[in-house]
């Protein structure tokens, strides 16, 4: 995540992730689910599935001065994404319960991090394995200012591939993220900072750890879920804010070309918020500055309650 300012991380073992499931190990005998324990020390078998097969699910939440963003949608889609891959559901309370231990443990800063992640677990013990990993964020102030060069790569499937094949867990948010660092370090490569997925028949889809969103004048677009993408937590704040400021916005397939011909662009994420794209596929895309820093300061702001 970049520069911790010397910060420690947080971790919070979830001694009762599922819903069905017994709590595990050592901590059983913890009535709320949930144990601060050392982030230097092991934890976690190496048979654990999670680890040999990638067969688990996360969600990386941002914090924002002590208050996780987008909370109730980030576990909505944890559980989602837990049925996809038939995984036991998960005990939401237990989670929000140690997401908010975890920050509250956490030393204070400005913005954080916090990953939760549920496996399978050690087969042949039917329990899941869980855990709460909070950290301060990176600097992104040069990503959210000046603007990231992003390359389109061929994620190597149509768009509609999810409907006839639901095995490939598109819009899961799996452990299994081998491809999407692939692409970063194709990125890299190509003297580029991110990526763009495109489908094999020419549709924009997202990018590998953030949701694309695309300005044509007074209107916002953004792929739709159908696509078999992730369904984008910081996706819907940002339609709240660009609705707010009177633009239309709209879930669209977009042709490669309708986001080459963008009057704007943003790669948006939990962590970074909202990164303005400034050149892609080696061509300058024009970047708002302002309009960009309100959107950054909004996502940023959680919601009155």
């Amino acid at each position: 995540m970049g520069d911790t300012g010397g910060m420690s991380p947080v971790l919070a073992l979830v001694t009762r992730p599922a819903l069905s499931r017994p709590a595990t190990g050592h901590a059983a005998s913890h009535d709320d689910g949930v144990e601060l324990v050392d982030p230097a020390a092991a934890h976690l078998l190496v048979t654990d599935l999670g680890v040999q097969r990638g067969d688990g699910i996360f969600e990386t939440i941002g914090v924002s001065n002590g208050s996780p963003l987008s909370l109730d949608e980030h576990l909505a889609r944890f559980a989602h994404s837990a049925a996809l891959l038939d995984l036991p559901d998960p005990d939401l309370e237990v989670w929000r319960r140690a997401i908010l231990t975890a920050i509250g443990a956490h030393e204070s800063a400005q913005e954080l991090s916090a990953k939760i992640v549920l496996t399978r677990g050690v087969p042949g013990r039917g329990e899941a394995s869980g855990w709460v990993w909070v950290e301060p964020a990176g600097d992104f102030t040069a990503a959210r200012t000046d603007g990231i060069r992003v390359v389109t790569l061929d994620r190597g499937y149509r768009h509609d591939a999810a409907e006839p094949a639901p095995w490939l867990l598109l819009g899961a948010k799996t452990l299994s993220y081998a491809v999407n660092q692939a692409a970063l370090r194709e990125a890299e490569r190509r003297g580029a900072d991110d990526v763009i997925f495109v489908s094999s028949d020419g549709y924009v889809l997202e990018g590998p750890t953030s949701t694309v969103i695309v300005r044509h004048g007074q209107s916002v677009s953004t792929t739709p879920t159908t696509a078999g993408i992730l369904a984008g937590t910081t996706q819907a704040r940002a339609f709240d804010f660009f609705s707010s400021r009177g633009f239309a916005c709209e879930f669209a397939l977009m042709p490669l070309e309708r986001l080459r011909q963008a009057d704007a662009a943003w790669l948006v994420s939990s962590v970074r918020q909202a990164a303005p794209v400034r050149a892609l596929d080696g061509a300058p895309l024009a970047v708002d500055t302002a309009l960009t820093a309100d959107l950054v300061a909004a996502l940023l702001t959680p919601p009155q309650r």
